[in-house]
């Protein structure tokens, strides 16, 4: 009798022991989004960092969307902050490699504006982008028109600045129109700088990890999402061609696998050095390990760009 008590009360612990592991691997595998800590993204070269760049007056300008404004971020963590400025607890590897070391006449102004699209971007930046003095070159760091797509979050019915839910079709005239409006951009920033300039343009990131299950994050279905974001990023990516003076800087790759299926190891872009969260909770930007990561990213398409002018 004792034995047969003490062999259902195994049985018992056993199942009990299964449906908690279950339980949890349920939880982290479909229900959790881990941040981590540390640094995060490519490794940036620090040699070019090791001199001077040159002596001439440089501005550093930021526009767009809340990923430059740095919604989310702490005062001196978001990519633009850091672009010019270590924070005091930088990581080992990245100390010292921001611009304001190599460009000793450097200054900047950010105007961007959270929530912007790219049409905004044109109508309400672009005016307050003063024209520069003659001896002043431009760097000019670019994210707009994510906003273009996921606004209003499938609350109204899907328009030219609000697309979400919008079909492939449907949406072809407003990429269209997109197209031409980074044209148009591109050659007003070059007009406020007559001694030059290099724009470094972001293409959009995907949340779902390239799967488009946007109902997992509690949003309305979009069937014709990741086609509508590639072509979106293949105007970006175009545009880039076309300009020598223009870079894309690629976010859309770097991060995957660190939106809403960070956790799922089968998936095609998991991270097996660093599954972790790289957005904010609103989902649309990132958090500080994200904004770490479009740094490092901007950081190395900058480097290129200056290498390639002196060489």
């Amino acid at each position: 009798m004792i034995r047969i008590e003490r062999s259902r009360l195994t049985r018992i612990c056993v199942l009990g022991f299964v449906l908690v592991m279950t339980a949890s691997a349920y939880l982290y595998l479909w229900c959790s989004v881990p941040i981590g800590r540390g640094p995060a993204g490519p490794v940036v070269s620090s040699e070019s960092f090791s001199r001077k760049w040159t002596d001439r007056p440089m501005l550093l300008v930021g526009l767009g969307d809340s990923v430059t404004a740095g919604f989310g971020a702490r005062k001196g963590y978001s990519y633009f902050d850091r672009l010019i400025l270590n924070p005091s607890d930088e990581s080992q590897n990245m100390n010292g490699i921001c611009l304001g070391k190599v460009l000793p006449k450097l200054a900047y102004t950010n105007l961007a504006i959270s929530g912007s699209t790219s049409i905004e971007l044109l109508e309400k930046e672009l005016p307050h982008l003063t024209r520069a003095k003659s001896n002043t070159f431009g760097i000019v760091v670019i994210t707009t028109s994510g906003n273009d797509l996921i606004h209003n979050y499938g609350r109204t019915p899907p328009r030219e600045e609000a697309m979400y839910g919008a079909t492939f079709e449907e949406a072809q005239p407003w990429i269209s129109n997109f197209d031409q409006r980074l044209e148009s951009l591109v050659l007003k920033i070059e007009t406020q700088f007559p001694d030059g300039c290099q724009i470094f343009l972001a293409n959009i990131y995907d949340p779902t990890d390239g799967v488009g299950d946007t109902e997992r994050a509690h949003l309305p279905a979009w069937k014709d999402s990741l086609k509508i974001l590639d072509a979106y990023n293949n105007v970006i990516s175009r545009c880039a061609r076309r300009h020598s003076n223009l870079h894309m800087v690629d976010i859309h790759t770097a991060f995957l696998g660190h939106g809403i299926h960070c956790t799922q190891f089968w998936r095609n872009h998991y991270d097996w050095h660093d599954p972790y969260y790289w957005f904010y909770v609103n989902l649309e930007d990132p958090n500080e390990r994200g904004y770490d990561v479009i740094r490092r990213l901007f950081l190395i398409e900058i480097t290129k760009a200056f290498n390639q002018s002196t060489s």
